[in-house]
């Protein structure tokens, strides 16, 4: 930067000193190996399994209602276990960093070491305080209604269990990422939260209404019951083979989208002959905005649900009626009330066929709602989230790269770059809309949003596997591609 401000100045200094309170995890003093590193991550994948076993010490009684049942997947969060908050904490800081880094609200430097090291810091105390807040709130609210009248001070151990809980996560992310492990911590829990769900629609002997719950042991049960075509549909959005396949194919799908991109070719300015691509991903705003649009309309249900038990609780008020109808019976037994009529009804997912088969136009209007609303995101989360073709030009030059046949200059590189960004963009909204939006609808195990975050993080996963690959057997070709970068 070549100048800023007294609070800036001020805000700089106030960063530095708190990072110095803020616990840290050390980088690895000296290179880990390859297998060090699949035990490093496998420790942190234990330790968040084993918490998300656990349940909170000193509740007596089962929360009315999930307030963060729309964030599950998203948040690698299991409802009642010191993983009630799962990443969301640091999910949430994480994104109100980018969106003001993205947003150049924050003017930094990013080739300067020290503003690296200055936003990362920041990130990490932003991220304490939301989980602070998180925790404090979350468990007063929720929680603290739920805990034994007799022991007035159970819910400062509950809140103190929440917090601690997700600062053990954001370290155990960072241990990761700083080279300990592989990949990232955060997507290593979400993908497992994912994987679970799955594993627990496929294998689970758990009783249900018609059998066990799992495909796998239902359709062995039924076999042997001499009833086996029962295993390929099922009513009450169990677990079916029919189900199973869908998952299967839509994986498939989405590992082939992952997999095309458009290929810019670029040449290094600092090392003669060393010439690369710039890909850009037909999915190019990757899951952003499913996951945007999901908390949208989820919080749109919760806000509507709360308006209604207290204005129209009985459906009676027509005006009301045209926003939202809930469930009374539900509400009655004390479980959570889903929409039956108005706005939100349509806008929120008819889970299983037999559901969409009942009211075919709900289907059809949540799938295109959902994929417009993620296109509009995709969007917003290109300007917003540092994806702009203007963006891109400036990290190509940055890294001392250019684009053959072009000057190098910003306006130049930026103008090739607008002839795909804002069109895969447009692509990338679509594509992803439709794919949440039928899996939503067709109940795909692990839900839309779930296998799109699984199959993103795998690839992510595979990508990073392969640049270990490299940097273990050819550390030449390695350094070379670390400098450039």
């Amino acid at each position: 930067m070549s100048s800023t401000t007294t609070s800036e100045h001020g805000l700089r200094r106030f960063i530095k000193a708190a990072s110095a309170y803020v616990p840290q995890v050390p980088k690895p003093k000296k290179k880990v190996s390859l297998t060090e590193k699949f035990v490093w991550t496998g420790i942190a994948l234990f330790a968040y399994l084993v918490m998300a076993q656990i349940p909170l010490y000193g509740v007596t009684d089962d929360p009315r209602f999930d307030f963060l049942a729309f964030a599950r997947v998203i948040f690698a969060a299991q409802q009642g276990t010191l993983m009630e908050l799962g990443i969301g904490p640091i999910v949430t800081a994480g994104l109100l960093m980018q969106l003001l880094k993205g947003s150049d609200l924050i003017r930094l430097d990013f080739k300067n070491p020290d503003d690296r090291s200055l936003f990362t810091s920041a990130t990490k105390i932003v991220t304490i305080i939301v989980i602070v807040a998180e925790g404090a709130l979350y468990g007063a609210s929720v929680y603290g209604p739920l805990t034994a009248p007799e022991a007035p001070h159970a819910i400062y151990v509950l809140v103190l269990q929440l917090i601690g809980a997700s600062v053990i996560v954001m370290l155990m992310d960072e241990m990761v990422q700083k080279g300990w492990g592989i990949g990232s911590g955060l997507s290593l829990f979400i993908m497992a939260g994912i994987a679970q769900t799955i594993l627990w629609s496929v294998f689970s002997v758990v009783p249900a209404d018609d059998g066990p719950v799992g495909i796998f042991p239902f359709t062995i049960d039924a076999i042997v019951n001499g009833h086996g075509a029962d295993a390929i549909f099922r009513v009450g959005q169990l677990p079916s083979l029919f189900v199973l396949a869908l998952t299967i194919a839509i994986i498939l799908i989405l590992v082939y989208i992952e997999g095309i991109h458009v290929d810019v070719p670029i040449v290094s300015t600092k090392y003669r002959g060393f010439t690369a691509v710039y890909p850009i991903k037909l999915l190019y705003t990757s899951v952003i905005p499913v996951i945007l649009a999901s908390a949208l309309i989820a919080n749109a249900v919760f806000m509507g649900n709360m308006l209604w038990a207290n204005y129209n609780p009985n459906n009676q008020n027509p005006a009301f009626n045209w926003i939202a109808m809930f469930d009374t019976q539900s509400a009655q037994q004390g479980g959570q009330p889903t929409p039956i009529g108005g706005i939100l009804y349509y806008i929120t997912a008819p889970r299983g066929l037999d559901a969409a088969a009942a009211d075919p136009l709900r289907a059809v209007v949540y799938v295109l709602f959902l994929t417009g609303i993620v296109t509009v995101f995709s969007r917003l989360w290109v300007e917003l989230g540092g994806l702009s073709a203007r963006t891109a030009a400036r990290n190509l030059l940055d890294a001392d790269v250019q684009v053959p046949g072009f000057r190098r200059s910003e306006g130049s590189v930026e103008t090739l770059l607008n002839r795909y960004i804002p069109a895969l963009t447009l692509l990338s909204g679509i594509i992803i809309g439709l794919l949440a939006g039928i899996s939503d609808v067709l109940n795909v195990f692990g839900t839309g949003t779930g296998i799109l975050l699984m199959v993103n993080i795998m690839v992510s996963y595979y990508q990073t596997l392969v640049k270990e690959q490299v940097d273990v057997n050819m550390p030449g070709l390695a350094a070379l591609i670390g400098r450039k970068q």
